[in-house]
């Protein structure tokens, strides 16, 4: 089942502990976990067949409802780049990156704009852009272009 919450550690824990002990370090573990997962990017990986998807509701595969919540590494690799230039002050880049685990995610990356291309590296710098809400990401290695 899909839980907008992100938590896999909330949907195990609570009247399942025997002892109150027990369940006091649970809600201790489901709060760390949560507070950690502010900072992360969370995926869902569907139970039946596998597969990894970022915000959907449905297995885009096999049609499967049952998804868990997963966290990622916070690496991949730019498969796509744009500048786009409309409805912001300023140009922006909007990428497509392909994260280790093997979902995309549309995103930004930070660095010139000229600088980005497919097959650059980068990882996550936060979780969510505070003005659209999409992941920002930099990149892992400084490009080595020869500068004529």
């Amino acid at each position: 089942m899909y839980h907008p919450s992100g938590s896999v550690a909330r949907q195990t824990i609570g009247p399942a502990v025997g002892s109150a002990v027990g369940s006091a370090v649970g809600v201790l573990e489901a709060t760390g976990a949560a507070a950690q997962d502010t900072d992360a990017m969370l995926f869902q990986r569907c139970t039946w067949c596998g597969t990894a998807m970022y915000h959907r509701l449905l297995c885009p595969v096999c049609q499967g409802s049952e998804l868990r919540t997963e966290r990622s590494e916070g690496t991949g690799t730019v498969r796509h780049s744009t500048v786009v230039h409309r409805n912001t002050p300023a140009a922006r880049n909007v990428s497509l990156v392909e994260m280790a685990e093997g979902f995309v995610v549309r995103g930004r990356v930070m660095g010139p704009l000229i600088g980005i291309h497919s097959g650059d590296r980068v990882r996550l710098s936060q979780a969510k852009d505070p003005v659209r809400g999409e992941p920002v990401f930099q990149l892992v290695d400084e490009p080595y272009r020869a500068w004529t």
